[in-house]
């Protein structure tokens, strides 16, 4: 009669992160001399990462909420031709994070994270007046990176567009994403 090894156990333990886990990296900024607003994200996920483009899931809202909140239907043309509608509404985009390890799409799931030099960005835009973080990661790193410089610039807490941040509708967020059109104080929104 064979003899048959007991299966192994299946442990409860999460995967943990390792050197060789890949190091994912952000894009390059996408701004102009004449940015007034920017909007700051925490790091592209898994599909906009293979598409080479921002917020490029197509069930990510961004597209659609600031082409709601500037009038103009962004989600509705291609990429190439979104870029430019943004700068010329004075918009710009970037993440906080520069690199970071992450597996999936999570902002949960990020470890080992460095930073952008978002102050370096703030020297090259003289008319910046407006800082957008999307969701709490983007705003939690994004903050710290920017230490009391964040004082000189209105910040608006936005609710994550993400699809996996699904306790707002669409309407809610909305409301919060038209805060980057409007002059005012702080708004925030949770995500």
């Amino acid at each position: 009669m064979p003899q048959h090894k007991p299966a192994a156990a299946i442990s409860s333990t999460p995967l943990a992160f390792t050197a060789s886990d890949p190091l994912l990296a952000s894009f390059p900024p996408v701004v102009a001399r004449d940015t007034h607003t920017l909007i700051l994200g925490s790091l592209p996920g898994a599909a906009s990462l293979a598409k080479r483009q921002y917020y490029g899931h197509p069930r990510n809202a961004f597209w659609p909420l600031v082409g709601d909140a500037l009038g103009v239907d962004l989600a509705g043309m291609d990429y190439a031709a979104r870029l430019p509608v943004l700068l010329a509404h004075g918009i710009g985009l970037w993440d906080v994070i520069a690199t970071a390890r992450r597996l999936g799409s999570l902002d949960s799931a990020i470890r080992d994270h460095v930073h952008n030099d978002l102050l370096d960005l703030l020297d090259k835009l003289p008319h910046l007046h407006t800082i957008g973080f999307n969701g709490g990661t983007a705003a939690k790193i994004g903050m710290k990176a920017l230490g009391e410089r964040a004082g000189d610039y209105r910040i608006v807490m936005l609710p994550s567009s993400s699809p996996a941040y699904a306790t707002l509708g669409y309407a809610e967020k909305l409301a919060s994403w038209l805060a980057l059109t409007r002059e005012g104080g702080n708004i925030n929104g949770d995500g």
